[in-house]
């Protein structure tokens, strides 16, 4: 099987062919950052029916290109940029650098067992994190505009609206205001417009939860059997935490939602305080769920009572026991 390395830049790629045996260099090509160029690419490493490529930063400025690659079904592995670093130190030439060095070294570092990570083509999971990241937006879209509609009611009515404001609401109450002069009646109609716009958010945001249930029911998982996890808060975590096999312990997976306990040193005895990293949305959907079980009951590890509490007996006060 060849291997093809990949040195990736913002706007040319570099690939070069690396005969896996005897890691000599085959041939090379040097594209730009666009669709054709691509397919060109693609075209020109057909020549080699049995292939494998190597990128390197297959996360970061390789990932457009390994999104492409994986969506055609092409086997992709990803390269530290570190590694290669390391071939070249080792090469002959003092570490000479340039596109086409680059990227034989990274598909060199793919032919050594354990020093490159296969990269699965995107799923479920991933398509989750685009809802989920675009209900935050509609979110806070819909909040400012619920926000600049209150300040308007403010002014049109004694004592303004009520903080739990709907659509419907805010046009039963506008429809009891009769404007008179220019600037009652451009609030008015500022406030009109912006329920519509209320209304909108509304739909788009009932659209995205009908789209999450019905990933989340497709990638066949079971958080939703869980209590406290609906369709939103368990698309969450799967968006976010993405394939939980990648965590190979639970500490790991409590490390990199921020979960774990971070342990202070103190002079008299350790003790523990929350950790401030982490990724922070997946930490608030986690406490969402553990929030929600406090109040359901028979879930979560409430105790149903707390324990009486005893007294320490000192046999200088009290006597010997």
């Amino acid at each position: 099987m060849m291997l093809i390395g990949i040195d990736p830049h913002k706007s040319t790629h570099t690939a070069t062919a690396v005969d896996p045996g005897t890691n000599r260099d085959q041939a090379s090509i040097r594209i730009d950052g666009t669709l054709q160029e691509y397919q060109r690419m693609l075209d020109w490493a057909r020549q080699w029916p049995q292939r494998r490529w190597a990128v390197e930063n297959a996360r970061g400025l390789g990932h457009h290109l390994t999104s492409w690659l994986l969506a055609r079904g092409e086997q992709v592995v990803d390269v530290q940029p570190s590694a290669p670093a390391r071939v070249r130190q080792l090469s002959r030439g003092a570490g000479r650098k340039n596109d086409r060095i680059d990227a034989a070294a990274a598909a060199c570092v793919a032919a050594v067992q354990g020093d490159a990570r296969p990269v699965q083509p995107e799923n479920s999971t991933d398509a989750l994190a685009l809802l989920d990241e675009r209900r935050s937006n509609l979110a806070l879209a819909r909040v400012r505009a619920v926000n600049q509609l209150h300040a308007l009611l403010r002014a049109l009515l004694p004592g303004g609206a009520p903080r739990d404001l709907s659509a419907a609401k805010a046009e039963q109450l506008l429809e009891t205001v009769v404007p008179v002069g220019p600037a009652e009646t451009t609030r008015h109609a500022l406030a009109a417009d912006l329920i519509t716009e209320v209304r909108a958010w509304d739909v788009k945001l009932k659209d995205n939860a009908k789209a999450m249930a019905a990933l989340v029911a497709e990638s066949g998982s079971r958080l939703t059997d869980t209590p406290g996890i609906a369709a939103i808060t368990a698309a969450r975590l799967l968006g976010r935490t993405g394939n939980p096999t990648r965590f190979p312990t639970a500490s790991a997976f409590a490390q990199y939602a921020g979960t774990a306990p971070i342990e202070i040193a103190s002079a008299d005895r350790a003790h523990h305080r929350l950790s401030r990293h982490g990724d922070r949305q997946l930490n608030a959907a986690l406490h969402t769920v553990a929030i929600t079980q406090i109040r359901m009951p028979g879930t979560g590890d409430t105790p149903t009572s707390k324990p009486k509490s005893q007294k320490a007996r000192h046999p200088g006060k009290h006597g010997a026991a």
